[in-house]
């Protein structure tokens, strides 16, 4: 047969605690985030470039390159420091495509890089394609 052990149930009454405190709102709030006004759409974009090519009225810029055999992919900010990438160099990219430099390689490297955007934090970039005679030209 079946046998059941006894047990009690005892309910113990904890005291409680007071949580009123924690509602409690600082007065004096360091916000420490270095991009937390470029977040919010607040942060000044550098203007003082217009006699230069290219522009810099940007947070975050993304670059696409084409070369003969590959297609490149970054975002950078204004003073030029990359913070993300992407490439069809890469093997776990390339192994999926038919082709490094055709077309749908440019669209599957456009969704690589919203990922890593996404993951990186960044919402909003501003969009230059490098044209190979643009890209060689001083004016």
């Amino acid at each position: 047969g079946f046998r059941f052990a006894s047990t009690t149930t005892s309910l113990k009454t904890e005291t409680e605690l007071d949580t009123s405190e924690n509602e409690i709102v600082a007065p004096d709030f360091t916000n420490r985030n270095p991009r937390n006004l470029e977040q919010l759409g607040l942060a000044r974009k550098e203007r003082g470039w217009k006699t230069t090519w290219p522009k810099r009225e940007f947070w975050h810029r993304l670059r696409l390159e084409r070369t003969q055999h590959y297609v490149e992919a970054f975002v950078e900010r204004c003073n030029g420091d990359v913070v993300v990438s992407a490439s069809t160099r890469e093997w776990a990219i390339k192994r999926h495509l038919y082709s490094p430099k055709g077309v749908t390689a440019c669209k599957n490297l456009g969704r690589v890089m919203a990922q890593r955007c996404l993951e990186a934090g960044i919402n909003f970039v501003n969009f230059k394609a490098v044209i190979p005679w643009e890209y060689r030209c001083d004016s």
